[in-house]
């Protein structure tokens, strides 16, 4: 064994025993989250208790991707709006799970998700070279709000793994990896094409000094979500008749779109309304969210700033502001622009503390039916 291999197991080790304490911490977490919600159902009467409990970590979307693993897509076109790639590595997975997708799934995301706290250590130490920093933005990105998903059958886990795979790629001119993370962005969700976005940027960036070479692989990585997402979109045209289908059969749960700004301030009526545990409920998030995008800006190259921009903006300018949470871990940026403002200590242990709490109740919430993910 040469001793650079040797120096990069060791580095792999020190990456994973690192992320390990806030991975597992996160899905203890989680755990008392449901005991939460199991506590509360018992107090409902039979016909008042919730069906997402009983289906567990594959409750909400996850119960979308379990039936599109083990029986396709069907006739069903509102299951058109969760991208192909989770449910095929589910499917194909199930053969170790002994035909259990569900199962299959579950197991994926968490795995996926351990990567991606390993892949957010390494991008930090890339950008910053802090270890103490990199360290802090694991934990901010296990406890941002709604990354309780992450521990779910839901595709976030492997998409976020790719994003970050993709940014580390993207800024260190390693775009091979970049097309391939794009790919994977592209097929997963219809938020890949976002990584478009900063791929251009930094293509841009190196454009004037890249060999010929280099600036088509550049393109090739700004055009790689777009090709994915293609591709799932000629499928669905040659089967169902209409291509943009994946998109628009969304309407009907994410209402019409609207002014970001507009519904931030149509947002501020809800707080104190009949919706005020609706959609009033996800204004504060939408808010912190805005205040970390404004100094994402600041603290961290424009391409982070831009991407999470691009996800946050799908995600406020829609009528119905349902999983805005989710999306704000989507834009994983605002995640290491947290850990990077609590660099004290006090102030890191009380955003940590917040946002623990934060992952029970909306877990508890998700699983009682009161919030959706």
């Amino acid at each position: 064994m040469t001793v650079s291999m040797t120096s990069q197991y060791r580095k792999y080790a020190i990456d994973l025993k690192e992320v390990l304490l806030p991975w597992f911490t996160t899905r203890v977490l989680i755990g008392a989250g449901f005991i939460v919600a199991y506590a509360a159902s018992e107090h409902l009467v039979p016909t008042d208790k919730p069906n997402v409990l009983s289906e567990g970590l594959i409750a909400w979307d996850g119960t979308w991707y379990r039936d599109i693993a083990m029986h396709g897509y069907g006739n069903d076109l509102a299951g058109l709006r969760f991208f192909p790639l989770f449910p095929v590595l589910g499917r194909a997975f199930s053969v170790v799970t002994f035909g259990r997708a569900d199962v299959a799934l579950i197991v994926i995301a968490n795995i996926a998700a351990l990567f991606l706290a390993i892949g957010v250590r390494r991008l930090v130490l890339f950008e910053r070279g802090s270890r103490e920093l990199a360290n802090r933005a694991v934990w901010m990105v296990c406890l941002f709000p709604g990354a309780f998903v992450l521990a779910w059958g839901y595709a976030e886990s492997i998409w976020l793994c790719a994003a970050v795979a993709g940014f580390w790629a993207i800024r260190s001119r390693r775009w091979g990896w970049a097309i391939v993370a794009g790919l994977i962005l592209g097929f997963s969700r219809p938020l890949g094409i976002a990584f478009a976005v900063p791929a251009l940027i930094e293509c841009a960036r190196v454009w004037r000094h890249a060999k010929t070479n280099e600036r088509a692989l550049g393109v090739a990585a700004v055009t790689s979500p777009f090709l994915a997402t293609g591709a799932y979109l000629f499928w669905v045209g040659k089967e169902f008749g209409d291509a943009w289908l994946p998109f628009t059969v969304q309407n009907n749960l994410r209402g019409v779109s609207m002014n970001p700004l507009s519904r931030i301030w149509e947002g501020f009526s809800q707080m104190f309304g009949a919706q005020r545990l609706g959609d009033g409920l996800h204004i504060p998030f939408a808010l912190a969210f805005i205040a970390l995008l404004v100094f994402t800006f600041r603290w961290w190259p424009v391409s982070y700033g831009l991407f999470a921009a691009v996800v946050l903006t799908a995600a406020l300018g829609a009528e119905n502001l349902n999983s805005l949470e989710r999306y704000g871990i989507n834009a994983f940026p605002l995640a290491l622009t947290l850990a990077v403002a609590t660099q004290h200590q006090r102030s890191e242990r009380v955003v940590t503390t917040v946002l623990a709490g934060g992952v029970v109740a909306l877990s508890a919430l998700a699983w009682t039916g009161a919030y959706v993910p």
